[in-house]
């Protein structure tokens, strides 16, 4: 299975640390370890004082100050269902942070019946040092008994101001086509958790009013195209077929009923990579490189960067660079490659770009000019 693949990649990796120069196709930069000291870091968020927030998967939120330094972990963090791939997983900040101190948290949590992705929000207090008002805002449901994988579970705001939520599967592959379950979908809700009025399912009976999209399989990359305003997500897939879509209201994505994937112990998982009424892929990875976090870089600090979109890959480990014009994938670039395994990127307030590595040992990297 490629879990088991990852953890041997992220051992075998080299220690990506104060690297010497390295050159790209459009930049030259260096690596150094910005943090240490977490354990499994899934989503980070930049606070307006320049210190970031992040989560670790075990149910521990961190505040990482601007020199690097780690807080203990913060008060009032929900109580979370650990374990697979579950945990306290990503974090948003709501656009007028600066004056709610409103964040938003995605995490696995155990109910009658199972587990399910959960949406949270709480307020940050003013001291930076715990949650309060924590109040539950969506339940994926149905529960599912077995397996604790495919959550999903990352968010994003869109333009329109309401807030999109990925959801896995959670491993039962027909979950992701049926439309009174919201495993294996892009959610779209306000930010106080109530189904906007145009979401494409509202009134149709036998349908989840909160779908935007279907279709997807395991979606750990959900950002906002700032050029055009397009909601991408990066969508793991099996042993090959992992894509990059941009998510379009009402439209299906195909899992597990097309696939350019094949099952883990060798056949084809469909003989159709397209078909009628599914929307394609606008970029696909066969053999996969199992894509996690992704981010759209515009910033200052490396200009050669500016239209790309970054890519966190956990099998094979390193960094992808996409070329982007307006909603088209223009060209590939990889690196660190085979260097080390990552989970998350995120673009800071100064323009540099920080890594969140996969595993027990995690780090945040930080990418500066050279």
């Amino acid at each position: 299975m490629r879990r088991a693949l990852l953890a041997l990649m992220l051992l075998a990796a080299p220690a990506a640390a104060q690297e010497g120069p390295i050159a790209s196709e459009r930049a030259t930069f260096r690596v150094s370890v910005f943090a240490s000291g977490l354990e499994h870091p899934w989503g980070a968020v930049f606070l307006p004082d320049g210190s970031m927030l992040v989560t670790e998967r075990p149910g521990r939120l961190r505040r990482v100050t601007p020199d690097g330094r780690l807080s203990v972990p913060l008060g009032g963090v929900p109580q979370v269902e650990q374990g697979g791939q579950g945990g306290l997983l990503d974090i948003a900040l709501a656009p007028d942070f600066s004056r709610t101190r409103e964040v938003f948290l995605c995490q696995a949590a155990a109910v009658q019946g199972g587990a399910l992705t959960r949406l949270v929000a709480a307020r940050l207090s003013p001291a930076n040092d715990g949650l309060t008002g924590l109040r539950r805002l969506l339940d994926a449901t149905p529960a599912q008994a077995s397996g604790r994988l495919h959550f999903g579970c990352r968010i994003a705001f869109g333009r329109d101001g309401h807030l999109y939520l990925s959801t896995g599967e959670r491993n039962e592959r027909a979950r992701a086509q049926r439309l009174d379950d919201l495993a294996g979908k892009v959610i779209r809700l306000t930010r106080e958790g109530q189904v906007p009025a145009d979401n494409p399912f509202v009134g149709r009976a036998g349908a989840r009013p909160e779908i935007w999209s279907y279709g997807h399989r395991h979606p750990q990359g959900l950002a906002v195209n700032p050029w055009t305003g397009s909601l991408w997500e990066a969508e793991f897939g099996p042993r090959g077929g992992d894509e990059i879509n941009v998510v379009r209201r009402g439209a299906n994505y195909g899992w597990p009923v097309v696939s350019h994937g094949r099952e883990y112990w060798g056949p084809r998982i469909s003989r159709e990579t397209s078909a009628p009424g599914i929307e394609d892929p606008i970029h696909v990875w066969v053999p996969s490189v199992s894509p996690s976090g992704i981010a759209f870089y515009d910033g200052a600090a490396f200009p050669g960067w500016r239209g790309s979109l970054f890519v966190a890959a956990q099998a094979t480990p390193g960094l992808v660079r996409l070329t982007v014009d307006g909603d088209r994938v223009t060209g590939e670039e990889r690196l660190l490659w085979d260097r080390v395994a990552l989970r998350q990127v995120v673009v800071g307030p100064d323009g540099l770009i920080y890594l969140l590595t996969f595993g027990e040992e995690g780090r945040i990297l930080r990418l500066d000019p050279a």
